[in-house]
């Protein structure tokens, strides 16, 4: 524990508080230790790909969802993957995981610790912190309820004569539901700060961060994953967690200062764990404001605006907004990179592309989006208007559903858009129903009436594992060609997370990148389009047919490489 500790304590609690809490806090740092095997890996490489699932994405009866999914693993992607990020798989109220009733356990139905220990022994694994909230079943929220005194500042809450209305109506958030949620307490009636509030069934109720006995319960829970092997620390709605009257809540100081707190105490517990932010709705320009220096916050920052702009650029037949927007990918250090999926289990984050795409283009890319069936998850914007949160599709619904055309160019587009998203700096990620190639679940969207349900079906592992034995079927050469893509990508150290990356602008049709250093390059071409392209790459012909991409080393003696 350094003196850094102490001065970010005092920064947010005081330094008569940081006095109090400080000790407190390297007693819990000091005795995790000798329970904390320090296992050492390098941070990635271009053999790094994650896969994004559920406990029970895959079902087998009479058995945990936990144990299946690491049969699932073995049998069929252990040579895809080196990351798994299991969604949440503590007990739960609502939310498919997000509202938690205890952090400390594992839901019965997905299994227990011994089997995310299982799954940690061939995977590097990846989870859920979340900060921001607890269910409204929680234990300490039941306390807060009963008038317990020392839960009572657990949580943000006002009477109804005491709340400030006005600086609530500033405070920026992702739903378009009130911010205060009316409880009934052994106190009386409190209104109470329910940021992720949908619905007329309130289950997530906000933290108090300024509490400092919140942050101490917290690290307990941070502790307590590290102990269980996760390796990859996922903070949840990390930009919302400090609320500040008078403000929009958003991104504040505070919340900087927490995550760099946590870089602390994970570097002194276990220097091998890596944080990832996770800050959806942020322009890229303030989402890589979560590197810090790059050695003081986040090792890792979702990259949520790729999604949405390679769609733009299949719909379009235009890669124009996404080269320009991959040429900003920055890190500040060789150890920070970015995450990168291009679906995930809330849908696609609009937010990022809104800042890159005009007014008309972002609306074609809902139009699209909706001719393909999918859903939109919305939230009120700065004026008070409701706008798109996310959209929410499978992914290869997105990009081949209502449409006339041959499975072979279906999967050629499929892939050729996982192709770009391989061949740009930082870790990809694919998530499970795309291993397959799911379609919209309409059916649990019209059940549920929640959007993000189109995006989140189960499957039967039975059912899954006979589809893939039939080398013919759809399931079967979906996830063989995703499997050659990957190993394709692994045999380039070029495309190493932090490796150099440029964007060459040839044809519009076109997304081209040269990636490494010289003497150890990649060039990546990938043709967006329903129409063959030839191009002319420094010097060489290049003919690509539709929705196709090539890889190819490249060397400096063969091609005359710009400097600039």
């Amino acid at each position: 524990m350094t003196n850094s500790v102490l001065e970010k304590l005092e920064f947010l609690y005081g330094k008569e508080n940081a006095g109090l809490i400080y000790p407190r806090l390297r007693q819990l740092i000091e005795q995790s230790k000798e329970e904390i095997t320090y296992d050492q890996k390098d941070l990635w490489d271009e053999k790094d790909i994650a896969l994004i699932t559920y406990p029970d994405s895959f079902k087998q009866e009479n058995l945990p969802g936990l144990q299946t999914l690491n049969s699932m693993l073995n049998e069929h992607a252990k040579e895809m993957f080196s990351i798994v990020h299991i969604l949440p798989f503590y007990p739960y109220s609502s939310d498919r995981g997000f509202s938690i009733t205890d952090f400390m356990n594992v839901k019965k139905e997905f299994g227990d610790w011994q089997d995310i220990s299982a799954i940690a022994i061939n995977f590097r694994l990846m989870a859920d912190f979340v900060l921001n909230h607890v269910s409204a079943k929680h234990e300490w929220f039941q306390r807060f309820l009963s008038g317990d005194d020392r839960y009572w500042n657990y949580f943000i809450h006002f009477a109804k004569d005491e709340i400030p209305t006005d600086d609530i109506e500033k405070v920026h958030r992702a739903r378009t539901t009130p911010l205060l949620t009316k409880f009934t307490t052994a106190k009386g009636e409190r209104w109470v700060w329910t940021t992720y509030s949908t619905g007329t069934t309130v289950d997530q109720i906000d933290l108090n961060y300024k509490n400092p006995e919140v942050i101490l319960a917290m690290v307990s829970v941070l502790i307590n994953l590290i102990k269980r092997k996760v390796r990859i620390i996922r903070l949840d709605a990390v930009g919302v967690i400090w609320k500040e009257l008078g403000t929009s809540c958003d991104n504040l100081p505070q919340a900087h200062v927490l995550v760099q707190l946590f870089r602390e105490i994970v570097r002194a517990v276990c220097p091998s764990v890596l944080l990832i932010t996770e800050t959806s709705r942020l322009p890229y320009e303030e989402n890589v404001k979560y590197f810090g220096n790059g050695t003081n916050e986040a090792h890792m920052v979702y990259n949520f605006s790729l999604a949405p702009l390679i769609l733009h650029s299949f719909y379009e037949g235009s890669t124009d907004r996404l080269s320009a927007y991959a040429a900003k990918l920055k890190t500040p250090t060789a150890t920070t990179t970015f995450f990168n999926p291009l679906d995930i289990h809330d849908g696609l984050g609009a937010g990022g592309a809104r800042n890159v795409l005009n007014e008309d283009e972002f609306q074609n890319l809902c139009d699209e989006i909706q001719k393909k069936g999918g859903k939109f998850s919305m939230m009120k914007g700065k004026d008070g208007q409701e706008v798109v949160k996310e959209l929410n599709i499978t992914w290869w619904s997105a990009l081949n559903d209502a449409e006339d055309m041959p499975f072979e160019l279906q999967l050629q587009r499929y892939i050729t858009s996982r192709a770009i998203q391989f061949s740009l700096p930082g870790i990809p990620a694919v998530y499970y129903l795309s291993l397959f190639g799911g379609r919209n679940d309409s059916t649990a969207f019209h059940a549920s009436k929640v959007p993000r349900d189109i995006n989140r079906t189960s499957f039967s592992f039975e059912d899954i594992s006979k589809k893939l034995r039939d080398n013919q079927g759809r399931e079967a050469r979906i996830i063989d060609a995703l499997k050659n893509l990957i190993a394709k990508r692994r045999k380039f150290p070029a495309f190493h997370p932090g490796a150099a990356s440029k964007v060459l602008e040839l044809d519009q049709k076109v997304f081209a990148m040269v990636r490494g250093e010289r003497g150890d390059q990649v060039l990546a071409l990938h043709n967006i389009s329903k129409d063959s392209v030839k191009i002319s790459v420094f010097g060489k012909e290049y003919s690509l047919d539709p929705f196709s991409y090539r890889w190819e080393s490249y060397c400096r003696s063969c091609f005359e490489y710009p400097d600039s």
